[in-house]
């Protein structure tokens, strides 16, 4: 059991702000809990510098932390404050956040943005047709593409930042020998490996294995090279590394398995959307995705994400990148208004693992 990381002390988590109001959702099995109306000022001009002085604010690291820690939360938790957009052209920004600190894009969390956005009505929709929630990320502008019929929310398309490879044949020891892992950007950095190439597969009974050699490699590639952001040092970092299993091709359709080992050790329900752009970059790159094939992403836990190549354009520094959209669903589970009282010695929470 570790406490959770509030940088000024309990002192100051107990004088967090109480009640906090949130909406949660889960895509494909990923939590996603919003706050529509953070209680703690995030100032900021963009999103991006939202995120920066986010990190640096004491207060602001608490609430993040009561939101996802234990008992409210638990080690794995995900979730996003809506903030203002960088300029008129989006509907919302949001600064995504997880136990262990405050990541650069999400995927799974766009959509279950586009879909509370729509249910809520802060977009209108029409009853059955397709309406645009643009969302500035602080790894730039993304849509979520939400779906209806007859009033319900069938389907939503995350179309992301554009995505391409940053590293080939990257050597990493792990405990279970030597790998090659490809480093590839969709929003944000991630090492991708077969599962093989270290014994193992995407399977619930290897997840504890996955997780401390996922660490592994993360940690190991974190201040290389590798890492950098060819165009904006905030965005540095490995943020997480993909497994994969090969399921089988078949006409029009690349299938593959995943689990995506986040942050520290976090592990992702869903097949990871923003993972799944950077796979999609991979195999667009290796040419397993000519026009009209599409990845089939399936998750640890059965879940599946959709994703194609919608065109291919100059990425920073020169790299060919790829459009990539990813199709799934989110649900909603609940609404929570969370107390927080000032002579809980929990406060802001623990994480067991």
């Amino acid at each position: 059991m570790t406490n959770s990381d509030d940088p000024l002390g309990p002192m100051a988590a107990r004088a967090l702000p109480s009640p906090i109001a949130t909406t949660d959702y889960h895509t494909a099995g990923e939590p996603f809990r919003i706050v529509a109306e953070p209680p703690i000022p995030i100032p900021g001009a963009t999103v991006a510098e939202r995120r920066a002085r986010a990190i640096e604010d004491g207060d602001v690291q608490a609430l993040r932390a009561v939101l996802c820690s234990e008992p409210r939360g638990h080690a794995d938790m995900y979730g996003g404050f809506i903030v203002p957009p960088d300029d008129d052209g989006a509907d919302f920004g949001v600064l995504f956040w997880h136990k262990d600190g405050f990541s650069t894009a999400c995927g799974h969390g766009t959509i279950a943005l586009g879909v509370w956005a729509v249910e809520t009505g802060r977009v209108t929709a029409p009853e059955t047709g397709s309406v645009d929630v643009v969302v500035d990320v602080p790894s730039g502008r993304v849509t979520a593409r939400v779906h209806r019929e007859a009033g319900r929310v069938v389907a939503v398309d995350f179309v992301n930042v554009p995505s391409w490879v940053v590293a080939r044949d990257a050597a990493v020891s792990t405990s279970r020998g030597d790998v090659l892992v490809t480093v590839a950007y969709g929003g944000a950095i991630y090492a991708t490996v077969p599962a093989s190439a270290v014994g193992l597969s995407v399977t619930p009974e290897r997840l504890g294995d996955l997780i401390t050699l996922g660490r592994q490699i993360k940690w190991a590639l974190n201040d290389t090279p590798h890492a950098v952001h060819p165009a904006d040092p905030r965005l540095n970092g490995i943020y997480g590394t993909i497994w994969f299993d090969e399921l089988g091709d078949i006409e029009s359709q690349v299938h593959q398995r995943n689990v995506t080992v986040f942050a520290d050790g976090e592990v992702d329900r869903s097949p990871c959307g923003s993972g799944t752009c950077a796979r999609l970059a991979v195999l667009a790159a290796d040419g397993r995705l000519p026009a009209g094939t599409a990845l089939r992403h399936d998750s640890i836990v059965g879940s599946t994400f959709t994703g194609v190549v919608l065109d291919t354009v100059d990425g920073p520094g020169g790299r060919q990148a790829i459009v990539p959209r990813v199709t799934g669903m989110a649900y909603r589970t609940g609404d929570h208004v969370f107390t927080v009282d000032p002579y809980d010695p929990l406060v802001p929470g623990f994480v067991l693992r």
